[in-house]
């Protein structure tokens, strides 16, 4: 990226020169993105960790979690509006600030509703720092630069929920869970710091904070916080059989009818719906949504079977899922090369087509796969998400006027986010439902072939004989864990073949898409 500053041959300064000032900006603004997104994942493979030294239920340890993404998903739309009135200056560096103090607090936290407290305070600070990166680099950035910029965000964006469980595991082995949050503190005082310093792109309009929309926010708390609390819960809770659910779903829908009746009437909304009149924006944060269910369903569907069907701990699965984020670094460079040169739609449809087949193949799953087996799905995973993930970036937001791009770059996120919530929650719910079919239809295999079956269960009890009259319960336990175990098996393969379906209908979708216009090689940043 130094390049960026070389001056042309006559001595003047060339026409797409960025000053090393904001270069060096831009990089701290990646790391506080970084952090952000990290925080979602890390604790994922750590949560008994935390339960055991908060002496916390169960049922409070998921809140640990959702806690985090429920006021995350609510301040990343609203970012936009916070950083117009306040300039990116000031807005990212009180959000890289609250962001590390926060972590400290939960690090201190010496009961559960503490620890969830200071989440929720970390999460919704911390999704201020994300949107703000993707609109500097489309502001302060020409776009010749974009083959260098748009992999950058684009491997911090996808990496980091990736490695997430990899970290975690690896801190809570090694130190205690309270280094799950530590880890934070000196990168974090170090991005504050840089972009108090550096950021120097625009200009505070103060007068949005006197125009301010409670009414819109309050909706909007209400709209997206209810809609990730169903999500986050509703398999746990058998969705509307439970009374929490049917309570938070009529809160969602009212929340949504008022927040979309502020956003669409208001002349300056806390969230401009606008920009999806540009069709590119419009499916460039479709892709983002269904990339956010590959990316965030996958980081959790492999936990889950190496967990509950090989019994592997937290480290173990760390390094089994390393491969992905191994994969998307090698092809980062790449997918920035090939972005010049290729149609982004092109690359696009190769991107999905990887994508695709790794889920094709792990959809053959079987309880012995382990780290070789699952191998190649991870590098194709790994491979097609930065093939993916770069192009989408330049067609969602490249086109879009410098003024729409605090806001638009909000919405754009908040599309990944939530399509990694109704990812894990369709997810959860196939899960649950196949193994239940495939249990009843084991149970119905085992009556047609009832001989085969007792024969089996005396085999089985043959090993327990020491303990009597126990044992033949003791074999009808241990062949009903094996047909559980084989339900579940099934189960996974049926979610990995649903996945490849969306990724054949994404490679489809991507027909219809207008072709970017091409970037004009002396076109300065919009932040010039």
């Amino acid at each position: 990226m130094a390049t960026a500053t070389l001056d042309s041959p006559a001595g003047r300064p060339a026409p797409d020169a960025i000053p090393m000032r904001r270069i060096f900006a831009f990089i701290a603004m990646v790391f506080g993105m970084f952090m952000a997104i990290l925080d979602i994942q890390i604790v994922s493979a750590s949560l008994a960790e935390i339960q055991a030294g908060l002496s916390a239920s169960s049922d409070e340890i998921a809140w640990v979690q959702t806690a985090y993404l429920i006021a995350e998903v609510i301040m990343i739309p609203l970012s936009g509006y916070l950083s117009r009135a306040l300039s990116t200056r000031v807005f990212f560096s009180i959000a890289a600030a609250g962001f590390t103090i926060s972590s400290v607090l939960c690090a201190m936290s010496s009961s559960i509703n503490e620890m969830i407290l200071w989440r929720a305070v970390q999460g919704f600070i911390g999704g201020g720092m994300i949107p703000g990166v993707f609109a500097a680099a489309f502001t302060i950035f020409p776009p010749s630069k974009r083959p260098i910029v748009s992999p950058i965000i684009g491997l911090v964006a996808t990496l980091a929920p990736t490695i997430g469980p990899t970290v975690g595991g690896y801190l809570s082995n090694a130190f205690s869970w309270h280094w799950l949050f530590l880890v934070n503190v000196v990168p974090g005082i170090g991005v504050t710091i840089a972009a108090w310093t550096l950021i120097d792109f625009d200009k505070p309009d103060h007068g949005l904070l006197k125009r301010f929309d409670w009414l819109g926010l309050g909706s909007m708390a209400a709209f997206l916080g209810s809609l990730e609390y169903v999500l986050e819960e509703g398999t746990r809770l058998d969705w509307f059989e439970s009374e929490e659910i049917v309570v938070f779903s009529v809160v969602m829908v009212v929340g949504a009818v008022v927040f979309f009746w502020r956003a669409l009437t208001r002349d300056d909304p806390l969230v401009d719906l606008y920009a999806f009149k540009d069709r590119n924006f419009a499916f460039g944060s479709l892709f983002s949504f269904c990339m956010g269910i590959g990316l965030y369903g996958l980081t959790y569907l492999y936990p889950v079977y190496l967990g509950r069907i090989r019994g592997y701990d937290a480290l173990m699965i760390g390094e089994t899922m390393f491969v992905t984020g191994l994969c998307m670094f090698l092809m980062a460079p790449i997918a920035g090369r090939l972005s010049a040169k290729l149609d982004p739609r092109i690359m696009m449809m190769i991107g999905f087509s990887l994508f695709g087949f790794g889920t094709w193949i792990a959809s053959h799953i079987t309880s012995d796969w382990d780290f070789h087996e699952l191998l190649w799905p991870q590098v194709l995973r790994g491979c097609g998400l930065m093939l993916c993930m770069v192009p989408i970036n330049n067609i969602a937001l490249g086109s879009l006027p410098p003024q729409q791009l605090k806001n638009a770059s909000g919405l754009y996120n908040l599309t990944r986010n939530l399509g990694g919530a109704v990812g894990l929650a369709v997810i959860n719910t196939l899960l649950n439902t196949r193994t239940d079919l495939h249990i009843t239809r084991l149970h119905a295999m085992v009556s047609a072939g009832r001989q085969v079956a007792e024969e089996a269960i005396a085999n089985t009890a043959r090993n327990f004989a020491d303990f009597g009259d126990a044992a033949q319960t003791m074999a009808l336990q241990v062949i009903s864990q094996r047909a559980h175990k084989q339900a579940m098996i099934l189960a996974f393969g049926d979610v990995f073949l649903a996945l490849t379906g969306i990724f054949v209908v994404l490679v489809v979708l991507t027909l219809f898409l207008r072709k970017p216009p091409a970037p004009k090689p002396g076109a300065a940043g919009a932040g010039h």
